[in-house]
């Protein structure tokens, strides 16, 4: 049975699960599915084509698939997709895609502080952490247990890699290697995300070869490929190495702020 304040505004179109608790003055638009459990508290605004699974924690005043904040959006028909046992806090914005059928993704077991902004086209992977006022820009990609610092930005297109952190008040503009301590304006890794790691269970010869790779890539005075050979050479046979490495190979050189020190 669900609980519904008698203030909520709900479009007909709007699909409802079991057992989800919608406070006073929500508002839910056209198109818009909610699964079992959800709780939605006073004063947000779930917008249309949005799609939030089950047992979701939706603080006051979050706003949900608003309109994309591209210049180019000409009001083409694009989606929010939000999964599992996700908590938004006070003031969460999350757009959704920019073009005709774009997904904005968030998945699992996330958590977004208050004021935490996602832009449109963004994926959000699970169990990822992001701190008061950080803002997400366009068509970021941000993997598992990564965790994002207070304030700090992403520029459009930016990757980060999983268990990597980055500092409050960060200017991020290129990819986040994973399992990395970034910060700065604009951002540097710093090192090892170590209690990240431990937190996740890896062992102390994975944090060790981790450790010790991040300083060969991006602390010594070695090239990318020649620290990248070196690192396989010494560490053939551990898989969070291998897609370190592939991460590395995959940022892209030039003007798009995607650009590795």
């Amino acid at each position: 049975m669900n609980n519904i304040d008698k203030t909520a505004i709900i479009h007909p179109t709007c699909q409802l699960g079991d057992n989800i608790t919608i406070g006073p003055f929500v508002c839910i638009g056209e198109n818009v599915k909610i699964g079992d459990n959800t709780v939605i508290m006073s004063h947000s605004v779930i917008e249309k084509d949005t799609t939030i699974g089950k047992n979701n924690q939706i603080y006051s005043n979050v706003v949900l698939g608003g309109d994309p904040q591209d210049l180019g959006y000409k009001g083409e028909q694009s989606f929010l997709e939000i999964g599992d046992n996700n908590k938004l806090r006070e003031f969460v914005t999350i757009h959704r895609g920019s073009r005709e059928g774009n997904i904005t993704k968030i998945g699992n077991d996330n958590y977004l502080m208050a004021y935490v902004h996602v832009g449109h086209d963004c994926i959000i992977h699970n169990n990822v952490i992001c701190t008061s006022f950080a803002g997400i820009s366009g068509h970021c990609l941000v993997e598992d247990y990564a965790i994002i610092g207070g304030l700090a930005g992403l520029h459009q297109f930016v990757r980060v890699g999983t268990m990597a952190m980055i500092g409050g008040l960060s200017k991020v503009n290129k990819d986040i290697p994973p399992f990395t301590l970034c910060d700065g304006n604009p951002v540097t890794v710093r090192t090892t995300n170590t209690v990240g790691l431990r937190r996740r269970g890896k062992s102390n010869e994975v944090i060790s070869a981790l450790s010790d790779s991040i300083k060969i890539i991006f602390n010594s005075s070695l090239n990318r490929n020649s620290a990248v050979k070196l690192v396989m050479d010494k560490y053939p046979d551990i898989p969070e190495i291998k897609y370190l490495v592939d991460f590395v190979k995959a940022i892209k050189q030039g003007s798009s702020g995607r650009q590795l020190n």
